[in-house]
Formats: structure tokens, sequence, C-alpha cells
């Protein structure tokens, strides 16, 4: 592979597609928390495999599980998330990396508005598939593995979904 991709781009592959279905069910809170709490489990390693040192990730999802406990207001969680967005950007010589942390800083943003959790997928998936078979793979091996991977992700907010939300987040989809 010449040059790897930065995340998943199909919008409308099934594995997207089911996720954003049941994202649209549930709450912000409910939202972010799935998506810091499987950052937390699943991207920080990859991160920190390749960035021992930098815990701007961590520090930006410590401030979003703050944020939901109500221990701290927006404007202070806000330059955290953004120091994970521009450790994202840093880390441009390695792709893997590079996703796990934008994946994390739009997991964190989540807190911000509600549509950010999809970068988990969009991004996440993708730096478990470079994480698994590495940035030389094929797309179609790539795509199989973070679609694979988008699975878990659904099975872990459907683990979590709260049936009949009566305050689903009012979510706009850009894409």
């Amino acid at each position: 592979m010449a040059r790897a991709r930065k995340m998943l781009s199909d919008w409308n592959a099934p594995y997207i597609q089911s996720l954003v279905k049941l994202i649209e069910t549930q709450s912000k809170a409910t939202l972010a928390n799935w998506a810091v709490d499987y950052c937390q489990q699943v991207l920080v390693p990859i991160w920190h495999k390749h960035y021992p040192e930098d815990k701007r990730p961590q520090k930006a999802l410590a401030a979003a599980k703050e944020w939901l406990a109500g221990e701290i207001k927006l404007p202070q969680a806000k330059p955290l998330i953004l120091e994970c967005h521009a450790a994202a950007r840093e880390a441009a010589d390695s792709p893997h990396a590079q996703a796990a942390a934008r994946a994390i800083d739009q997991s964190a943003s989540t807190i911000h508005s509600a549509h950010h959790c999809i970068g988990l997928a969009l991004y996440g998936a993708l730096a478990v598939a470079y994480d698994m078979l590495g940035t030389k793979a094929s797309w179609e091996e790539l795509e199989q593995c973070a679609a694979e991977e988008c699975g878990r992700m659904l099975a872990a907010l459907q683990a979590v979904a709260v049936e009949d939300e009566p305050n689903p987040a009012k979510i706009k989809w850009n894409c």
C-alpha cells in the first residue's frame, strides 16, 4: 500500500450504518460513555505502542469522563481534547497511532456534540486494522478487519444502550 488511508470513508457501508441506526436512538451521555470506554480499552494501547510517553490521549479521555461526572465544565475539557487532536496531527509517521488518536479525540469530543462518536468507528476501526495487519495489507483486508471491529463496537454499544431512550441525541450527520 503506497499511502495509508486516514479513515474509513464508506458512509453507506453496512457496518457503519448499523452503528448509525443505534447511535441515533441513544442519549449523548450514553454515546460519550460508550466511545470513551471503548477507546480506553482498545485504542489507548495502540497509541502507546508508538508513543508510550505521550499521555495526551488519556488526558482527553479523562477530561471527558470528568465532564460526564459533572466534575468539570466543557471549557475545562476542551483544551485537553484539542491537545489530543494535536497529538494525532504530530503522529503522521504512524498511521496506527494517528488513527487511534483521531478516534480518541473524536470520542472525547462527543461530550460537546453527539455526532462525534461516529469517529470511533471511522478512525478507530482502521487503527485496529492497521495494528493487526500492518499498513502494507491490501485495502480489502484492512476494510474486512475494520468491519469486524465495527461489529465489536456495535456489540459494546448494544451492551450499554438504553432501551426506549427518552432523550435521544438530536444528531445531524454532515457526512
